[in-house]
């Protein structure tokens, strides 16, 4: 017999993914709560009694996101038989993914939020204020932004040194961005630039690795 507990887990389980379903098809504006349960074959109010409200739900996704991505690093990070410069392009490779094949998905991920005063940061720490993040409680979202960030980072060090790591990581990251944004818009699909996206990771890991060989 199925408990109460398992079957609000399923239920649970069930609005999220129909929510990334919904996200990835049309975006934000495609995710109420309604069509969320509709897409998941629940009750109609079953989605009000899992999430406070689409800010809710968009944040829980958003998580899960940041909690793949964050695995995926750390798979790299941690196998033996990948080199540095291997496990930072598979890194930059797996950011740009997303936004290659869940475009939504990634630009709710960086979506700038404004700042207040006192709120601006460097390097990293700045790009980690910078992240997703509909609004509402978003401390589960930062934690697992923040867990690819540190996986991220120790890819870096082992390149580039630890004094430089944040400069670099920083650096590659915000690049990373940059050409999924291009990609994304078509930018570098043009007689102008001739280069492709996996192309520019390779001269940023060729970059990272002649700055390790050099400090």
């Amino acid at each position: 017999m199925v408990s109460r507990a398992e079957s609000a887990a399923v239920t649970r389980r069930a609005l999220l993914d129909a929510a990334a379903e919904l996200l990835d098809l049309g975006g934000p504006e495609a995710v109420t709560l309604r069509e969320v349960g509709a897409r998941a074959g629940v009750t109609r109010g079953a989605p009000y009694r899992h999430f406070a409200g689409k800010d809710s739900l968009l944040t829980a996704v958003a998580t899960e996101s940041w909690e793949r991505i964050g695995d995926q690093v750390h798979t790299l990070r941690t196998d033996p038989a990948l080199s540095a410069s291997e496990k930072l392009c598979g890194a930059l490779r797996a950011l740009i993914g997303v936004g290659r094949d869940q475009p939504h998905r990634y630009q709710m991920l960086f979506r700038r939020r404004g700042h207040r005063p006192g709120e601006r940061g460097e390097g990293l720490d700045r790009v980690r204020r910078q992240l997703c993040a509909p609004a509402g409680d978003t401390a589960a979202a930062v934690r697992a932004a923040g867990r690819f960030q540190d996986e991220f980072l120790a890819i870096v060090a082992a390149l580039v040194g630890e004094r430089n790591a944040r400069r670099y990581g920083a650096l590659l990251l915000t690049s990373a961005h940059g050409i999924a944004s291009m990609e994304f818009s078509d930018g570098l699909d043009t007689d102008t630039w001739r280069n492709t996206a996996d192309e520019l990771v390779d001269t940023l890991v060729r970059m990272a690795t002649d700055a390790g060989d050099t400090t």
